[in-house]
């Protein structure tokens, strides 16, 4: 019977060590492992020239990609030694099996090993959601609150909140760029950068509106009330983007900074706010600790913003001719965070939901953020 049992243990850990081994030779080629070898061998050698740093921002760039081919590589390759590690430990098992006498503790670590290394290409897989040309970006997060009064805007901070939660979750830093009070309690707007590879690869998968359904704590009597606030992303290009603005076209206000950035906000007279009269695009920074700063990081983002704005017209001209696909991130609510009379979030495009309100709020994301980029994977 303990024969039988560890038979039936090998075998299921060589089914699923089989179904890794096709799941890894699949993401080598859609990951273009072999083409992003080469790149890396011809980066290298770009790396070598003593010239390089003749020229700053080329070398930047340079060193950079090179940087996360390396650690995208290594990363593969070492999952293919622990797969490699794996195969050993089965033939190890399949020889004391045959010798007559099951050895348990190389069955369990190979069961071990098994679990993880299907976690390991589940991260991989999921890597391979995030190719779009601006998804490695760091991005531009913008909160406004809508229809609700006092609670969309409490609503709008527990947001920024979440949003924060969950890029310190992984490692990415967050400045906060402009945060704008609301009359009574949360805020009005609030605008934020994270920094982090694929911050905005993820991040964009919540564009959209967020609806909030909770008992008031700003009633008198608690009755259950619906507010929204709206979510927008924008990838942040580099200083040298190819945006070209116009001087001109440009209104420029100071003001004192004030907002609910705490120790992130510099209250002084610094404060900038720039319009782009043409598109009557709007974005203020009083992060930093001069006007002079605060206008340059002010122009980045608007720079930014006029590039997205730009894709979006493409896309609409390509739409046009192709049949609209649809999407509207506008206008209803993507995913909805109930609290009363029952817990539960539920993402409207995916259906993804949990009833675990709470461990949402506090910016556990990743799995709602996965179902939708597998939706938009999907749909082509």
């Amino acid at each position: 019977m303990a024969d039988l049992k560890a038979e039936n243990a090998l075998r299921e850990a060589l089914s699923a060590l089989e179904e890794l081994e096709g799941r890894w030779s699949a993401a080598r080629e859609y990951l273009k492992i072999d083409e992003r070898r080469a790149r890396h061998d011809e980066l290298t050698e770009v790396a070598a020239d003593p010239d390089l740093w003749s020229n700053q921002d080329h070398a930047r760039e340079v060193t950079t990609e090179l940087g996360r081919l390396s650690a995208d590589l290594e990363a593969f390759d070492a999952l293919r030694a622990r797969l490699d590690d794996a195969d050993v430990l089965a033939d190890f098992s399949r020889d004391a099996l045959s010798s007559g006498e099951a050895d348990w503790s190389l069955l369990d670590e190979l069961t071990e090993s098994v679990t993880a290394l299907g976690s390991e290409i589940d991260t991989l897989e999921t890597q391979s959601l995030l190719s779009g040309p601006y998804d490695e970006s760091d991005a531009i997060v913008e909160l406004h609150a809508g229809a609700g009064g006092t609670d969309a805007q409490d609503w709008t901070e527990m947001l920024m909140r979440m949003y924060i939660r969950w890029a310190e979750r992984r490692g990415f830093s967050v400045e906060v760029d402009e945060a704008t009070e609301g009359s009574e309690a949360g805020l009005l707007s609030a605008t934020f950068i994270v920094k982090g590879r694929f911050a905005y690869g993820w991040l964009s998968a919540e564009r959209g509106v967020h609806r909030l359904v909770r008992i008031s704590p700003f009633d008198s009597q608690a009755r259950r009330q619906t507010s929204f606030a709206s979510m927008e992303i924008t990838p942040l290009l580099a200083e040298d983007s190819e945006v070209e603005i116009d001087e001109k076209d440009l209104r420029v206000d100071t003001y004192r900074s004030s907002g609910a950035g705490g120790q992130h906000i510099n209250k002084t007279d610094s404060a900038v706010r720039i319009t782009h009269l043409p598109t009557k695009i709007v974005v203020s920074c009083q992060n930093e600790r001069s006007q002079h700063q605060n206008r340059a990081r002010a122009m980045q983002i608007l720079a930014a913003k006029l590039a997205e704005r730009a894709r979006e017209e493409r896309q609409a001209e390509l739409d046009a001719l192709s049949g609209n696909r649809g999407d509207n991130a506008w206008g209803s609510q993507i995913r909805s965070y109930v609290q009363a009379p029952y817990q539960l979030v539920k993402d409207h495009r995916t259906d993804h939901e949990t009833g675990n309100v709470d461990a949402v709020l506090d910016g556990d994301l990743d799995a709602f953020m996965e179902a939708e980029l597998r939706r938009q994977r999907s749909r082509g």
